[in-house]
């Protein structure tokens, strides 16, 4: 059976690499902080000590880091590692431009494949993710495939440019919804009919992430998604959005916390 190296077991990078358990498949795991590894090893994977132990001999090697700085550092470490025939699996929200940067590292032989995901933590842990996935993907379909709904988008870095959009998307629609409840307090109206109005209209699907619970896509990663959507393109909407989420990601009580909190303090600040 293939050898997997799953690195980075973050609130996403933890449940989607459970879902890789009793597959038969040798799993081996590393994260920076080692303790998140435990339920891990305890359901069989293996602890690597560093990055570059953790892909050495690895058929597979899946990374779902917090962005291009820790991908950079990842990198440094596990590129000498690859040899010819492995498939490096890239499921973090970078950008197309990190992608293609990774890429042009990589030796002859190995294969890089874009595949950031769609859904928060609930999805992760059920194995319901949607997986955007760019470039040459027949190989490691059916590693995708534990994570969730596989769409292909294109070439290598499509998947990447895609989640930007989808990302920033949301994240506007969160921020639109705390304004308008800043618009209907202002107006007088209870925010209980304010919220159900809102939710029966095409923002529905907003008010739902904006106040939702059980979920995590940290307020700070959010400012991330932002901050390279806006340097991709003149955005001048999603400019003002990105100064929301940056806002709070700044506050120390909003930046580890679920956008969720951050709709509170974007509506305090609107």
């Amino acid at each position: 059976m293939e050898k997997i190296a799953f690195l980075g077991l973050g609130h996403m990078g933890a449940p989607m690499a459970r879902q890789l358990l009793g597959t038969g498949h040798p799993l081996t795991v590393w994260n920076r902080t080692a303790a998140k590894a435990e339920p891990l090893i305890a359901g069989g994977a293996t602890l690597a000590a560093s990055p570059a132990e953790a892909v050495r001999d690895a058929d597979v090697v899946v990374t779902m880091l917090a962005g291009p700085a820790a991908l950079g550092a990842v990198a440094d470490a596990i590129v000498p590692e690859l040899g010819p025939g492995t498939y490096w699996v890239e499921m973090s929200t970078v950008g197309p431009d990190a992608v293609k940067e990774l890429a042009a590292r990589l030796k002859d032989g190995v294969t890089l494949v874009d595949a950031p995901v769609m859904g928060s933590t609930d999805r992760a842990a059920a194995g319901e993710l949607g997986i955007l996935a760019g470039g040459e993907t027949a190989a490691v379909a059916h590693v995708l495939a534990r994570f969730g709904t596989v769409t292909r988008t294109g070439p290598l870095g499509s998947g990447a440019a895609l989640k930007l959009v989808v990302n920033a998307s949301v994240l506007g629609g969160v921020a639109l919804v705390a304004e308008a409840l800043v618009l209907a307090q202002a107006l007088g109206i209870d925010e209980d009919t304010a919220r159900t109005a809102l939710a029966g209209s095409p923002l529905g699907g907003a008010v739902g992430r904006a106040f939702a619970e059980g979920v995590h896509f940290e307020t700070a990663l959010a400012a991330k998604d932002m901050d390279l959507a806006t340097a991709s393109a003149r955005l001048p909407a999603m400019e003002a959005v990105s100064a929301h989420f940056r806002r709070a990601a700044d506050d120390p009580e909003t930046a580890h916390a679920d956008i969720a909190h951050a709709v509170t303090r974007i509506r305090g600040t609107s």
